[in-house]
């Protein structure tokens, strides 16, 4: 997939740091908006990760750093699933591609709006990693979320071959 130039390259740390994760967020819808619903779903490699599970997981992740470390919600009061791991990638047979988009959107601007009320150096505690301040939680989710896209650049290649080799020829 051809790269996307950053449109913000400059500001305070804060507004680069959103920005960065924002665009990591649209890079990874983008390697999945498109496919088909059973492309979406294939099994390509050894693991449970398929292009649409990477999103699911993704929400998951949005929901436990946002929702449950940062606003302290209990994990049966964010408004998805929390369980980490395998599990996270794991996605319903009656869930469309188009559903699992939304609700990565969904938890993305709840994360959005929950940020905006911490302070960067702002901590809390997560029940295995120890303390972390929101900076932590943004650069986690940035990294996450590129290496995440990378996977789905590489599934949506061995999807469309086609299409991959024409991306490639610009």
């Amino acid at each position: 997939m051809a790269w996307s130039i950053p449109r913000i390259t400059t500001g305070t740390e804060r507004r680069l740091l959103e920005h960065m994760l924002d665009r990591n967020r649209a890079e990874l819808v983008t390697t999945v908006r498109g496919l088909s619903e059973e492309d979406a779903r294939r099994r390509l490699v050894a693991s449970p990760t398929t292009p649409i599970g990477l999103l699911k997981h993704a929400a998951v992740a949005e929901r436990i750093w946002f929702q449950h470390v940062l606003a302290g919600l209990p994990e049966g009061a964010c408004d998805g699933g929390t369980i980490a791991g395998d599990a996270s990638f794991v996605v319903d047979d009656n869930e469309k591609l188009a559903d699992v988009i939304a609700e990565f959107e969904r938890a993305s601007a709840r994360s959005r709006e929950i940020a905006a009320g911490f302070d960067l150096d702002e901590t809390r505690k997560h029940p295995r990693v120890g303390y972390v301040n929101l900076r932590f939680i943004y650069l986690l989710a940035i990294e996450d979320f590129a290496r995440h896209a990378g996977h789905g650049d590489i599934l949506r290649e061995q999807v469309e071959p086609a299409v991959a080799e024409d991306r490639l020829a610009r």
